[in-house]
């Protein structure tokens, strides 16, 4: 660990990449899970695309060696695929097999700290590395035939991201009113179920808001995003009406509910005169930047 001369302590990285698999961890491992599972699939198919070199001006090679950067790409994306927060990811790091395998971890090894995992997204942020492993993954997936440049298919990382950013804002939308929808039905069912439609919410929220189950058309999705803005936008007003408890409003999934809503939809006056909600569709129309950005409606400070 080593100081810069603004004052900030900087970990050091001796470039290894992600450490092999201890003999213990892998039978183990291999007898809890015959058939395999995500973060075993992980390790064994895409080992090569997390790797150390990458993230080393990110994190110099002075003083004390840090977490290897490799590990922590590795359990990023396992926390994404899982929608995990920081300390459930932390606690997996530990307690599951599969992922002591992924990351090729000792089954005594104690893991680390979450704060860890937020730290080296700053990091990636300030270094501008959100899509180092990204693109890794991408050129990886070209190179096995896996994407095809050219022709219909644009393999492009631009637009790939740009469709995956704005199915994880439709996602986070709607999860996040499930989530807020959760927190209120234990804290004050009786007042719920009396100002709300719960059959109609119930049905629409009842399963996680899942995006390999929303719809492909982009009309549609539209569409969905539309509803989930007006759910949003119902719960928050609906706190705030007289006859609520006013502690409602200050539950932590209430006030990020609102918070998601803010950021990604409009509301404005239509042709008629009625209200209409509608979804930020730019950043320019006042989306705010990935790094301020929220991402989940279970950790504020997840990115």
């Amino acid at each position: 660990m080593s100081v810069t001369n603004t004052g900030m302590v900087r970990m050091s990285m001796r470039p290894k990449g992600l450490p092999a698999v201890p003999e213990e961890t892998a039978r183990v491992a291999r007898a809890a899970f015959p058939a395999g599972s995500l973060p075993i699939r992980l390790r064994d198919r895409l080992e090569a695309v997390f790797a150390d070199e990458p993230f080393t001006d990110a994190f110099g090679v002075r003083g004390a060696p840090g977490l290897s950067p490799a590990v922590l790409s590795l359990v990023t994306v396992l926390q994404f695929t899982e929608d995990l927060t920081d300390r459930q990811a932390a606690a997996m790091a530990v307690r599951a097999i599969d992922w002591k395998y992924a990351i090729g971890a000792e089954l005594t090894d104690p893991g680390f700290d979450f704060s860890v995992l937020a730290k080296f997204r700053a990091r990636l942020v300030e270094h501008g590395m959100e899509r180092l492993v990204f693109d890794r993954l991408l050129e990886h997936c070209r190179a096995e035939g896996l994407v095809a440049p050219g022709g219909k298919q644009r393999s492009d990382s631009t637009h790939v991201i740009s469709a995956v950013r704005d199915l994880n804002r439709l996602e986070l939308a709607g999860e996040s009113v499930r989530a807020a929808l959760e927190v209120l039905a234990a804290a004050a069912p009786e007042w719920l179920a009396g100002a709300v439609d719960v059959a109609e919410l119930a049905h629409r929220y009842g399963p996680r808001v899942d995006g390999w189950k929303l719809p492909s058309a982009k009309t549609k999705r539209d569409r969905l995003a539309v509803v989930f803005g007006q759910d949003a936008l119902m719960l928050c007003r609906a706190v705030r009406e007289p006859g609520a408890p006013p502690w409602l409003a200050e539950l932590p999934a209430v006030e990020l509910l609102r918070q998601v809503l803010v950021q990604t939809y409009y509301i404005e006056t239509g042709a008629r005169g009625r209200e209409v909600i509608r979804k930020r569709e730019a950043d320019s129309e006042g989306v705010p930047p990935g790094h301020t950005r929220l991402a989940s409606p279970y950790d504020a400070d997840a990115r």
